[in-house]
C-alpha cells in the first residue's frame, strides 16, 4: 500500500478532504463576516446563530413540508435573509457612527437568543437531514472514494466565495458598496440610496450564512450548538486573512481547513488549537492579517 509519510494515502487524502470541506464552510461563512464588517464595520457575532437557523429552517422545511434540498438551497437564504434585513432595520441601523463595541455586544446578544429559542424547542440532540439522491454515494478515484456530497460542497462554495469577490470587487454595484463605507454622504449626493444598500449588504451576509447552513445540514447534525462552535474559529480565519478582506476570508479558510485536517494526520492532539496558533503567529508578524491593509 502507497504511503505518504509514514501514512496510507487513503487515509491521508481522507483527511485532506475533510479538510478540505471543513474549509469549505470557514471560507463561506468568513466571507459572510468579511462582507459585514468591510462594508459596514459590524463586528456579527450573530452570523454563527444565522448559519445555525439556516440549517434548522431547512431541516423543518424538510420535515413537516416535504421541501427538498434544492428547493431549500433557494427559499433559507432568502428567509434568513429578509431576518437579516429585519435585525438591520430594527436593531443595527441605530447604532451607525457609535463604537463597534456596541455593535458586537448586540449581536452576541441576538446570537444567545437565537440559540436559546431553537434548545428550548428541539433540545441540544442533533436531527438528521438526508443527503440529496443526486449526490448520494462515492465515485472511486482509484486512489481514493470521494464521497459525491462532500465534493459538490466544495465545488458550490468555491464558485459562491469567488462570485462574491467578483460582485464586490469587479463591479459597478461594488464599487458604490465600496464607495459608500468611504463617503457615504458623496454618494448619496449622487442618487444612490444608500440606507438601503446597507440594509441589503446586512441582509446578503444573513443569506451566506443560511446558504452555509443548508450545505452543511447533510453533513453535520443539525442542532443549536452548531453555529457557536464553528463561529470562533470563523472569527479566527478571518483575522488571520485580514478584516474586511474579501478575498484573503476565502483564501485563508480553505487553506486553514486544509492544515487542520493534515494536523488531525500528524498531531491530532492539536488539530483544535493550530488555527488559534496560527493567528497568533500572523498577528506577531503582521497584524493586519494576510491580506489586510496596514493602517
Amino acid at each position: 500500500m502507497t504511503e505518504i509519510f509514514g501514512i496510507p494515502i487513503q487515509a491521508f487524502l481522507g483527511q485532506l478532504m475533510l479538510g478540505l470541506v471543513n474549509g469549505a464552510f470557514y471560507a463561506m461563512l468568513s466571507l459572510g463576516l468579511a462582507v459585514i464588517f468591510g462594508l459596514l464595520d459590524i463586528v456579527n457575532f450573530a452570523h454563527g446563530a444565522l448559519y445555525m437557523v439556516g440549517a434548522f429552517v431547512s431541516w423543518i422545511l424538510m420535515d413537516q413540508w416535504g421541501v427538498n434540498y434544492w428547493l431549500a438551497l433557494v427559499i433559507v437564504p432568502l428567509l434568513v435573509g429578509a431576518l437579516g434585513v429585519v435585525i438591520e432595520r430594527t436593531m443595527l441601523k441605530r447604532l451607525y457612527g457609535l463604537d463597534p463595541l456596541y455593535g458586537l455586544l448586540l449581536t452576541f446578544g441576538l446570537a444567545l437568543i437565537l440559540e436559546g429559542i431553537f434548545r428550548d424547542q428541539y433540545g441540544v440532540s442533533g436531527q438528521s437531514y438526508p443527503v440529496p439522491e443526486a449526490l448520494q454515494g462515492a465515485t472511486n478515484l482509484g486512489f481514493m472514494v470521494l464521497p459525491n456530497y462532500r465534493a459538490w460542497v466544495v465545488v458550490a462554495s468555491l464558485v459562491i466565495c469567488l462570485g462574491t469577490w467578483f460582485l464586490i470587487e469587479r463591479t459597478r454595484l461594488g464599487a458604490y458598496l465600496r464607495a459608500a463605507t468611504e463617503n457615504s454622504k458623496l454618494v448619496q449626493a449622487f442618487g444612490v440610496n444608500v440606507p438601503v444598500m446597507v440594509m441589503l449588504t446586512y441582509g446578503a451576509g444573513a443569506a451566506l450564512a443560511a446558504l452555509a447552513g443548508v450545505l452543511a445540514a447533510p453533513i453535520y447534525q443539525v442542532q443549536p450548538l452548531m453555529g457557536s462552535n464553528i463561529i470562533i474559529v470563523v472569527f479566527a480565519v478571518v483575522v488571520i486573512g485580514g478584516m474586511g478582506s474579501i478575498l484573503g476570508s476565502v483564501i485563508t479558510g480553505m487553506m486553514l481547513g486544509i492544515i487542520e485536517g493534515f494536523t488531525r494526520v500528524f498531531y491530532p492532539e492539536a488539530s483544535s488549537v493550530v488555527v488559534f496558533a496560527i493567528m497568533a503567529i500572523v498577528l506577531m508578524v503582521r497584524p493586519a492579517g494576510l491580506f489586510g491593509k496596514e493602517a
